[in-house]
């Protein structure tokens, strides 16, 4: 199919997906709220809270992990774009690795709050794209990520797209005074070094079939965010 024809297929896609109505719930913790389907739920591990599916199958496809922490030393936008613009190393199952970034650092207003959003294949889970969106207010640091197995990653943009577009910052001065609403790590820590350690075990999948089709997942992905992006801002200047 050529390539015109596949930008008309996901254009309708896409609208179709947003004629639908889709049920949401609101998570909210000490720093931070956003919708997210109402068949998802959030469980704190330590200090970050994973959001995911409560079917057994859907959990294993899509994932979203927040943490926050105090501003220390390593936490400035210019760092994290250094950061996110280069391949981020882990070691996945005793393997080390490099991410590919899927598109470098940009910076985005998110209900009046200043973001950094970069997407990288591989960076915390095989086979999976992670969007990382990052932030800093007053005196905490705040990382929200979205991970999907690449084979599945449209079947979840419309509802990560609702997510992002649905971030807000509500950390207040007495953070610590309620810290089973979202506990932070201190400022000597590094922003998101603990991701990697909240991601459950069951998220790692082997490659599927049909690799070669991933990029076109993702084109299908990049697209369906940009007009959505189009109509969000149609819809704000209404």
């Amino acid at each position: 199919m050529s390539s015109i024809k596949w930008t008309s297929f996901f254009i309708s896609l896409f609208l179709v997906l947003c004629s639908l109505d889709s049920n949401a719930t609101v998570f909210r913790n000490a720093y931070i709220s956003f919708e997210m389907p109402e068949t998802w739920k959030c469980n704190l591990e330590q200090t970050e809270w994973v959001c995911r599916s409560e079917q057994s199958k859907e959990s294993k496809e899509a994932i979203i992990i927040l943490t926050a922490k105090e501003v220390g030393p390593t936490d400035s936008f210019p760092l994290y774009e250094a950061h996110l613009n280069n391949p981020i190393a882990s070691n996945i199952k005793g393997a080390s690795q490099l991410s590919k970034v899927e598109y470098k650092t940009k910076a985005v207003l998110i209900n009046d709050q200043n973001w950094l959003d970069s997407l990288h294949m591989g960076s915390e889970v095989p086979n999976y794209f992670t969007r990382y969106l990052a932030t800093i207010k007053d005196r905490i640091a705040i990382l929200v990520t979205f991970s999907a197995h690449k084979q599945f990653y449209t079947k979840y943009s419309q509802d990560f797209f609702k997510a992002v577009m649905s971030l807000r910052v509500i950390a207040t001065k007495n953070l610590n005074s309620r810290p089973e609403l979202g506990p932070i790590r201190p400022g000597g820590d590094t922003l998101g070094g603990h991701i990697g350690s909240a991601m459950p075990s069951d998220m790692y999948q082997a490659e599927p079939k049909g690799k070669g089709k991933s990029k076109l997942f993702l084109a299908g992905a990049l697209i369906l965010a940009a007009l959505g992006v189009l109509v969000f801002l149609k819809s704000r200047k209404k």
